[in-house]
């Protein structure tokens, strides 16, 4: 007589196991709708970013501070698809959804171009090369001539102009902030900017890096002394970067670089410059010349006019 209800115990037990596994599978199903429903929300990026290196908590802060729709809860899709790749990302596309975008920061890897950028180099050249490299047409960058600074840089192709502008932005200002609070305590841009004026045009003149403080002392010199500077390497200057100064150009030429016919410094830097020639600005050999003329591979000085006149005169191999 007791068997009817040991049934109907059973039978409870199997119930309630049925409505236990239903459940579960009823919160799996929304667990399932909602991370579907997250990884296709659509996602913006620019189409090139750069990831660190470092740990996935790191990684997962320094795209949040650049605004990327990257949460903590991305950590579990992470540990599933892969770490995000350190280096220059190429996203091939700026609008996707969630999945797409954790997928490529996991996978993909952005094309390099080396960009070299060279003391004694004008603005004018510099970016004719980045345009052709990065297939960004009449590429520029409102750059005061002298900022950038000389180095090879590997930067990804497809990057937009405005993040090429920026990276070589903080690139060249931690670099000058280095070299001016290292010298100054401080880093003011236009008092800075007096030297770099100065070292562009040691840059242009200097046969070697030896040569640099003296062509500096000459500079300050004839600044002293209230006289013209007439120095060939300021007019080289944007497009004329590369073309020999003749007696012609210098008549016609109307411009502030034109140190033949105004007094004092030109108002910009003439091309990029080496730390050399930055620190050959602010440090000049402590001479007396006033006068310089090519011998050579090298320059030979002159403190009056009448031994310039025999430098010229001598016969230099």
């Amino acid at each position: 007589m007791e068997k009817p209800e040991i049934d109907t115990k059973s039978r409870a037990k199997k119930e309630t196991k049925i409505i236990k596994i239903m459940a579960f599978i009823e919160f799996l199903i929304i667990i399932l709708i909602f991370v579907l429903f997250y990884l296709s929300q659509p996602v913006k990026s620019n189409r090139v970013i750069y990831i660190p290196k470092g740990n996935l908590n790191y990684t997962i802060k320094s795209l949040q501070n650049r605004g990327l729709d990257v949460l903590k809860f991305d950590k579990v899709f992470f540990y599933l698809l892969g770490k995000p790749q350190a280096g220059w990302i190429d996203l091939k596309t700026t609008q996707m959804s969630k999945l797409d975008f954790l997928y490529k920061l996991t996978t993909s890897k952005a094309a390099l171009k080396r960009i070299t950028i060279i003391p004694g180099e004008t603005n004018y050249f510099i970016f004719k090369q980045i345009s052709k490299k990065m297939e960004l047409k009449n590429f520029s960058c409102p750059f005061d001539e002298g900022f950038l600074k000389p180095e090879t840089y590997l930067l990804p192709l497809g990057m937009s102009k405005k993040g090429v502008c920026n990276y070589l932005y903080n690139y060249s200002i931690k670099w000058h902030k280095a070299i001016s609070d290292k010298i100054f305590g401080y880093y003011d841009y236009q008092k800075y900017k007096k030297y770099l004026i100065i070292a562009s045009i040691i840059q242009k003149e200097a046969a070697s890096t030896s040569e640099m403080p003296f062509i500096s002392a000459v500079i300050y010199n004839r600044l002293k002394k209230h006289m013209k500077l007439q120095m060939d390497g300021a007019l080289n200057y944007g497009s004329f970067s590369h073309k020999k100064v003749t007696h012609k150009r210098i008549k016609r030429d109307r411009s502030h670089y034109n140190t033949y016919k105004f007094y004092g410094l030109p108002e910009e830097p003439v091309c990029v410059v080496s730390q050399d020639a930055i620190l050959a600005a602010i440090y000049p050999a402590k001479v007396e010349y006033l006068y310089f003329v090519r011998c050579g591979n090298h320059h030979i000085f002159a403190t009056s006019y009448k031994a310039h006149l025999r430098n010229i005169r001598r016969k230099c191999k």
